[in-house]
């Protein structure tokens, strides 16, 4: 995914005037009597500039099947319709679940077969309806967009690309390398997937209301062969876990209760080839599968 430029762009598409500008957003929130609640992390993109500029940025092709998580009231689904085979679009909230399809068919009736609905909480779909998903795009709200992201990637493995929309610290978290003060465990989970990279900032004007942080772009291309390891995801995630749970320590005394003891999380480190001073804020992800590999069996219980 190339990274977005900054400076807006005239809608010169054929079907621009069936995106949502500020006054048929406002208009059609008016409608359903809906506000948005910090408690849901809602904030609607009211700027049809900025939702196609996701849309290109994700390199969103037209036999992409792309799945969108909190569609709201649909600025993104719509520029999504535009571009893609077919949108399916994960709504929780029943008012705005509710009011989605009737406003694909109002501002783009030539795609609403091209456009599924599913009314649940992100985190429990295991399964989609249609062709499975080969792109992940979403505005994901603050308060879950890190288990939302990895939720989704570790259910449907047919997701190549993903872009998200998320709080920019969170997104530098994402994307962060190892070696960098904000690299910890979304960094290295997210990297168990894909090849993470930012693309992008948003500003807060395009949003309605308007969030008292900025937002960022986030690319994340599957990788194409899963990381070597005979540990399993878990295994690594436990790892993972464990070391970034006392980050300031060093690998050694973090890695101690996971391991049984401070001196199997140093056999463990020393077989895995990591230095047992080393903290879990320098590791690679392949480097925390290696440890995961070598954890010191439990001990059997005496007879």
């Amino acid at each position: 995914m190339s990274t977005a430029e900054q400076q807006p762009e005239s809608t010169t598409s054929t079907t621009s005037d069936a995106l949502l500008g500020p006054a048929d957003i406002r208009e059609l929130a008016a409608v359903l009597g809906v506000r948005p609640t910090k408690q849901k992390g809602q904030n609607f993109v009211i700027d049809a500039n900025t939702v196609r500029r996701i849309v290109r940025t994700a390199e969103v092709r037209p036999d992409d099947v792309v799945v969108e998580v909190g569609p709201g009231l649909g600025s993104l689904t719509l520029a999504l319709l535009e571009a893609a085979d077919r949108v399916t679009a994960v709504e929780i909230d029943d008012i705005l679940a509710a009011a989605l399809p009737a406003t694909i068919e109002a501002r783009m009736p030539a795609r609403k077969d091209r456009f599924a609905l599913v009314h649940s909480d992100a985190m429990l779909v295991e399964e989609l309806p249609g062709p499975p998903p080969t792109a992940l795009v979403a505005n994901l709200p603050y308060n879950v967009a890190v288990p939302v992201l990895l939720t989704m990637l570790d259910r449907f493995p047919t997701i190549e690309r993903t872009l998200v929309m998320v709080q920019a610290e969170v997104a530098d978290r994402l994307a962060a390398e190892p070696g960098n003060k904000v690299y910890g465990v979304p960094s290295v989970k997210a990297n168990w997937y894909a090849h993470v990279k930012r693309a992008g900032s948003i500003g807060r004007k395009v949003f309605w209301p308007a969030p008292n942080v900025d937002s960022g772009l986030v690319s994340l291309v599957r990788r194409a062969e899963p990381i070597k390891t005979t540990a399993s995801k878990a295994e690594v995630f436990a790892v993972v876990d464990a070391a970034f749970a006392q980050r300031r320590k060093t690998l050694r005394a973090a890695l101690a209760g996971w391991a049984g003891s401070a001196a199997g999380a140093e056999a463990a480190l020393v077989a895995a080839g990591v230095s047992p001073q080393a903290r879990g804020e320098s590791l690679t992800v392949e480097q925390f599968a290696a440890i995961a590999e070598h954890k010191p069996a439990a001990p059997r219980p005496a007879l």
